[in-house]
């Protein structure tokens, strides 16, 4: 089993911050907001998308699918009252040259065997696609 640790404290009015291992990260936990740290739903899709993505870097190498680059794009609904996510929806843009068989079997391990993709899935509506890119800047963080 493993198990994990996060500590967060509150700054002031404007922020928090959540720190693990040797990380510090900056929340947005104003109020009015603040663009220069994630809420806690883009936090929740960040880790999604964060799932994904290591779930890319360990069954490529079992797979032996050959890849440049990969990207995700999320988006949730969250309903006001009471106040909960209602659906995330996700697309895969993988830079690869392989076929289209083996990019929906890096689909299906990916979503098999994410541990926060899984949990969501069983709280809210998590559907996604993935397609391929032949453009590398398309797989980059804007």
């Amino acid at each position: 089993m493993l198990e994990y640790s996060v500590s967060a404290r509150r700054i002031d009015s404007h922020g928090s911050q959540a720190i693990a291992k040797e990380a510090v990260l900056v929340l947005d936990t104003d109020l009015a907001g603040r663009p220069d740290a994630f809420n806690p739903a883009e936090l929740f899709l960040a880790s999604i998308a964060a799932c994904m993505l290591k779930g890319i870097e360990r069954v490529t190498p079992l797979l032996g699918f050959q890849l440049e680059g990969a990207s995700v794009h999320l988006h949730g609904v969250r309903q006001d009252a009471p106040p909960k996510m209602l659906s995330v929806t996700y697309e895969l843009v993988i830079d690869t040259d392989e076929p289209a068989a083996r990019l929906d079997l890096l689909h299906k391990n990916v979503r098999k065997y994410g541990t926060i993709s899984n949990t969501a899935a069983a709280a809210l509506d998590l559907q996604g696609t993935i397609r391929r890119t032949s453009d590398p800047s398309e797989t980059e963080t804007p």
